[in-house]
Parts: structure tokens; sequence; C-alpha cells
């Protein structure tokens, strides 16, 4: 199997994670790629029609995007109910979990497109405050949530977002104001998986 990934993406890390997590690392071939909204990647683009990372072309020559159908699919593909729970209510919790991970990904990418790529005059505070509200809404519900139990796509998700923010937003002082939560990320990043696929 190819995987379409970039070592900084937290929605790429998920997948890496997933796969070391289920056995199948050395199942996949990992090809590193630069691409952004208004740079895609013309390989990937050939596979994934959205231009994202990740995308997984499976050993069938089949092309899965994104992270939570390519993470479902490695699951299924060791046996099933690993990091996605068959039924009941530690499924749902694991995938609303994942949500809010995703969720907090997908505005932290988004911040960082816009003050990255575009020039300060033209950046739009508004909506950049209004990602920063998604985010911090966020962290302070899992700031209140119990996040202890087996390690599902729930967990794995909310992690990856919040190395993220570790990464491009090291100035924004979550840890400080939501001391359980970098606690529980502390030791999850103490996991083999999770040290491996670090980025940075």
């Amino acid at each position: 199997m190819q995987l379409y990934t970039n070592s900084n993406s937290p929605f790429a890390r998920k997948v890496r994670i997933s796969a070391l997590e289920l056995g199948l690392a050395d199942r996949l071939e990992s090809l590193e790629v630069t691409s952004s909204p208004v740079d895609p990647h013309g390989g990937l683009r050939e596979h994934n029609p959205l231009g994202k990372i990740p995308a997984l072309i499976t050993d069938e020559g089949e092309a899965l995007y994104d992270s939570p159908v390519i993470c479902e699919y490695l699951d299924v593909l060791a046996g099933g109910g690993r990091l996605f729970p068959p039924h009941g209510p530690a499924r749902w919790r694991a995938l609303r979990r994942q949500a809010l991970g995703d969720g907090i990904a997908d505005a932290a990418v988004l911040v960082r497109y816009e003050t990255a790529a575009r020039p300060v005059p033209l950046q739009w505070r508004e909506w950049l405050d209004g990602q920063w509200l998604k985010i911090r809404t966020a962290l302070d519900a899992l700031e209140r949530d119990t996040l202890d139990g087996a390690l599902d796509i729930g967990a794995i998700s909310i992690a990856c977002a919040l190395g993220y923010l570790d990464l491009r937003f090291s100035q924004e002082p979550w840890r400080q104001s939501h001391p359980r939560l970098s606690s529980w990320l502390g030791a999850l990043a103490a996991r083999e998986s999770f040290a491996a696929t670090r980025p940075g």
C-alpha cells in the first residue's frame, strides 16, 4: 500500500499512528509530499481529486481518503474492532472524539494557512478569531472529559490535533489552561507510535 503523507500533517500522522498500533506500518510505503490549497501536488490529485493528504492506495489499486476512512480501512484490515469499537456507547464515544479532534486540527490548519500564506494586511482577523474560538471551546470540553481507557481512534485524533498545536502554535498557552489534558497527552506521547511520528 502507498500512503501520500506529510510528516507535519495531523491527519497523516493519525494514519501513521494507526498503522503502527495495528501492526501494519511495514505494509505502507510512505510518499512524502508537499501540498497546499493554492499549490496542490499533481501526483496526489491523480488519486484524490481534492488534492488533500492523506490518501491511501490499497494493494488492489483503489484510492481511499480522508483520514477517518483510511484509519477505519486499516482497522478492518487488521481484523476490526481495535481502534474503532464495533458497536454500542464505546463506538459513538470514539467517533465523537474523532470528530472533535479532527475539528481542532481543521481549525488549526486553517489558521496556519491564513497566517503563514496570506500577507498580514489581507488577513481576516474576525475569521481567525472564529477559528481560535472553535479550538479553545473544544479544548475546554476535552479538559472536562475523562480521557482514559483503551487507545482508540478518538484518542489518536485528539492527540494528533494537540501535537499540531504544539508544532505550529507553541506561543499558544493551551497547556497552562488545560492541565488535565496536557498530562493526558504527555502520557500518550510516550507510546512508541507517537514518539516515532512526532512532527517537526
